[in-house]
C-alpha cells in the first residue's frame, strides 16, 4: 500500500452542498444546531450516524445528532469517517492518499498513526479517485469542524466489501473516548412520501436493534452502517435513534423523497436511556 502523500484532498462540493463562504458556512450550522431536536440521551455517543446530502435538505437532521457532541469539544482527538462511494467504484475500503481534508473552514490533517494501523489489512486499499469528488464524506466536516477543537481524521470511502471486513478495519481504530466514529448514509431513495416513512421506520428499527442485514435499497451506507452493528454489538453498545424524516420534510416535494436518520451508538452505563 502507498504511504501518504503531501497532497490536500480540496473542497469539491462547496457552494453545492453547502455553502462555499466560510461566515455562511459557519452560521447555517450553528442555526440548524440550535434549531435541532434535542435528545434526553445521557451517555456521549462513541459512534454515529448521520446523513450526507444538501445541508437544505438533510442538515437538520444531521445536526439533531451532531449536537451530542458538542460537550466532547476538548476530548474528541481523532474522527473515523465512513461512507459510501457515489461516483467511483472501489474495491474494499479507500484511503485518499492524501495528508489533509479541506473545507472553507480550513484544512484537517490526515492521522497519519490511524493509516499505519490498517495499512496491511487486506480490505484496505488508496484511491484518490474514490475520494475526489465524493460528498458523503465532505459533508460531514464543516460540523465537525464547528463542533471539535482539534481533530485528526481517518476517512474511508466504502465500496464493494463485507460487513464484517469493516468491522474489523472499525475494531482496530475503535479506540477510547478520544475517538468518534461517524458513519454516513441516508436511508430510501425516491419514494412517495407516505411510503418513504414506512420504509424508513423499519430501516431505523432494523439499525436500533444492531441488525447487519439492511440492504442498499434501504440505505446507501449499508456496508459501513452494518459493519458498525456488528462492532457495537461485540463491544455492548446500544443505539439510539435521534430524529427520522425526509427531504419531504425539509425542503423537497412530497412525490419523491429521499429518507434521511440520525442515531446514536453509546455505551449501556447507568442513567443510560
Amino acid at each position: 500500500m502507498k504511504s501518504l502523500d503531501s497532497a490536500t484532498r480540496s473542497a469539491a462540493v462547496a457552494g453545492l452542498f453547502y455553502p462555499r463562504d466560510a461566515s455562511a458556512l459557519v452560521r447555517s450550522i450553528n442555526e440548524m444546531l440550535a434549531g435541532a431536536k434535542r435528545s434526553d440521551l445521557k451517555t456521549p455517543p462513541k459512534a454515529i450516524i448521520a446523513p450526507h446530502a444538501g445541508y437544505i435538505y438533510s442538515g437538520p437532521i444531521a445536526a439533531s445528532v451532531y449536537a451530542l457532541i458538542e460537550p466532547l469539544r476538548s476530548r474528541i482527538r481523532r474522527v473515523l469517517l465512513l461512507g459510501p462511494t457515489h461516483r467511483v467504484a472501489v474495491r474494499g475500503l479507500a484511503l485518499p492518499g492524501c495528508t489533509w481534508f479541506e473545507t472553507p473552514l480550513g484544512r484537517i490533517p490526515i492521522d497519519e498513526a490511524a493509516v499505519a494501523a490498517i495499512r496491511d489489512t487486506p480490505q484496505v486499499t488508496v484511491s484518490p479517485d474514490a475520494h475526489e469528488l465524493e460528498h458523503s464524506l465532505e459533508v460531514h466536516l464543516p460540523f465537525l469542524q464547528t463542533l471539535l477543537s482539534e481533530f485528526k481524521l481517518l476517512p474511508l470511502a466504502v465500496g464493494y466489501a463485507e460487513p464484517a471486513q469493516v468491522a474489523e478495519v472499525l475494531d482496530v481504530l475503535w479506540g477510547g473516548d478520544e475517538t468518534l466514529i461517524v458513519v454516513s448514509s441516508d436511508l430510501s431513495h425516491y419514494l412517495a412520501y407516505r411510503e418513504a416513512q414506512e420504509v424508513d421506520r423499519g430501516t431505523a428499527q432494523s439499525i436500533i436493534e444492531l441488525r447487519s442485514d439492511i440492504d442498499h435499497e434501504h440505505a446507501c451506507g449499508a456496508t459501513p452502517v452494518a459493519g458498525l452493528a456488528i462492532t457495537a454489538r461485540q463491544r455492548g453498545l446500544r443505539a439510539r435513534l435521534i430524529d427520522l424524516r425526509n427531504s419531504g420534510d425539509t425542503a423537497g416535494d412530497k412525490g419523491r423523497v429521499v429518507g434521511y436518520g440520525a442515531f446514536a451508538f453509546y455505551e449501556d452505563s447507568a442513567g443510560a436511556k
